[in-house]
């Protein structure tokens, strides 16, 4: 049990005390926190599956290829680049889907997740631009093409470009990448319905922003276009597409390993994105840094539902392809998932924005173990004046909901896609006791204990403030 004294602990608290008969004394059983006994660390693997999954999706050559700083003034490179790459893996994944000769493939939930993750990354790209648009220091920094500037007049080397006319006397260039398979997948007739569908989203998605992709798109506002080629550069990316294992007859081996690629490419970007929250939290912009937290949320759902494209392989060619791969747990408590270096960072990165509360509340951690920052956080629930500071608290935990529903999520995949006994080669996953690494996860306590006793010390208030509360009605 714990007592809290309200009229001591809220001091600047505009809360009415409506009931007279509400003792100053509140108690509030908060539940023991879960606990693991003679479990390692959860993020933790085998150095040498790590260097075996990052040779089979051919990671280095990828980590090129997303550091490489090719445009200093542009501040959203290394947040925007890996995602773009993303975006353009699924380009090339639509093509092997539609390609694939096998009589017993889904195609029509193949294509249909396809574009549901098209649209999920072209929402989260569009969400960055316009996020660059807000930061007055990266404004106006992006490596464009202005449509408006050649007077309708084509040059040589731009042969997918085309000019129209807005508004009776504006002329515009639409320029179309030259590299990027969207714009061919738009004249394959297999394709052509799936390409039409996303480069409408991007139209609809990018309407906020200061440009958009140059990927075909309509570009109805006649905006600049962005210098896609240049950035994402699709002809070097798209050569990294043959796999070492490119040997192994097996269709799914194209499936899965195009699809990591995808998700460390999205990784990426989501380590990027948590370096910026915390040089953003420590520089004050807090409203800034909120919205990046709400944006490392998505990112997070989006690593989910990339990992759900795994439900629809084939389950025996899978496995076989598991066999030949000679894909296995290293021990037994070990997760497939955690062979990713990138997986294992961003995830203590998301863990260890904890640190950054005190920070946010104006207020030094107590080093006797009061509740300093926990009566901060309820000030700032209570008195409704720092805005920004409440969105982003919010949105710190909004990363750990996102979080643990993607490992909650992971766990069950893997049992779907390979049975709870192939999954974890151990009692783990048989047993619903929490000795495995992913139930570890999404079973320890709160990331954030200050504010989740805060909100439960509101909540209990509030509860007994109510007419006809069992508290006012025994008084």
């Amino acid at each position: 049990m714990v007592d809290l004294d309200w009229k001591a602990k809220m001091v600047s608290s505009n809360i009415p005390n409506k009931s007279p008969k509400l003792s100053n004394k509140l108690q509030v059983s908060i539940p023991a926190p879960f606990r693991i006994s003679n479990v390692p660390s959860p993020l933790s693997t085998s150095p040498s599956a790590s260097k075996a999954y990052d040779y089979y999706l051919r990671l280095p050559e990828l980590r090129k290829l997303w550091e490489a700083k090719e445009f200093p003034t542009w501040q959203n490179e290394g947040v925007l680049k890996p995602a773009l790459h993303a975006l353009e893996i699924t380009f090339r994944f639509i093509s092997i889907v539609l390609s694939d000769p096998r009589p017993y493939l889904n195609r029509r939930e193949w294509t249909r997740r396809l574009q549901s993750v098209t649209t999920s990354q072209i929402e989260v790209i569009a969400m960055l631009c316009e996020d660059e648009n807000d930061d007055k220091t990266a404004a106006g920094t992006a490596p464009i093409v202005d449509l408006t500037s050649s007077n309708g007049v084509l040059t040589r080397e731009s042969s997918s470009a085309e000019v129209w006319k807005i508004h009776g006397e504006t002329t515009v260039v639409n320029r179309t990448s030259e590299a990027s398979l969207l714009p061919r997948l738009a004249t394959w007739q297999k394709s052509e319905d799936v390409a039409q569908k996303i480069l409408y989203s991007i139209e609809c998605e990018m309407r906020r922003c200061p440009y958009t992709l140059g990927l075909g798109e309509p570009n109805l506002s006649g905006k600049p276009n962005l210098d896609y080629d240049a950035v994402c550069r699709p002809n070097e990316l798209h050569a990294l597409k043959p796999s070492p294992y490119e040997h192994i007859d097996n269709p799914e081996n194209t499936t899965l390993y195009t699809t990591h690629q995808i998700l460390e490419s999205w990784i990426q970007t989501g380590k990027q994105l948590l370096k910026r929250i915390v040089s953003r939290i420590d520089a004050g912009s807090f409203e800034a840094a909120a919205g990046d937290c709400y944006l490392m949320e998505k990112v997070w759902k989006l690593l989910e539902e990339i990992e759900d494209l795994h439900l629809l392989m084939d389950p025996d060619d899978f496995l076989h392809l598991k066999s030949q791969l000679q894909i296995k747990s290293v021990n037994e408590t070990e997760a497939f998932c955690f062979r990713s270096e990138g997986l294992v960072e961003i995830t203590k990165l998301s863990k260890e924005l904890k640190h950054k509360v005190p920070l946010v509340l104006g207020v030094e951690v107590d080093p006797k173990g009061g509740p300093r920052i926990q009566e901060a956080a309820m000030r700032l629930y209570t008195e409704k004046k720092e805005g920004n500071k409440v969105c982003l608290v919010q949105a710190l935990q909004a990363i750990e909901a996102a979080l643990k529903r993607f490992f909650f999520g992971y766990k069950q995949v893997l049992m779907i896609v390979m049975g709870s006994l192939e999954a974890k080669a151990n009692r783990a996953l048989v047993c619903s006791d929490a000795g495995d690494s992913l139930t570890q996860i999404f079973l320890e306590p709160t990331y954030f204990p200050s504010l989740d006793a805060a909100k439960t010390f509101l909540g209990e208030f509030w509860s007994h403030e109510q007419p006809g509360s069992r508290s006012s009605s025994t008084n």
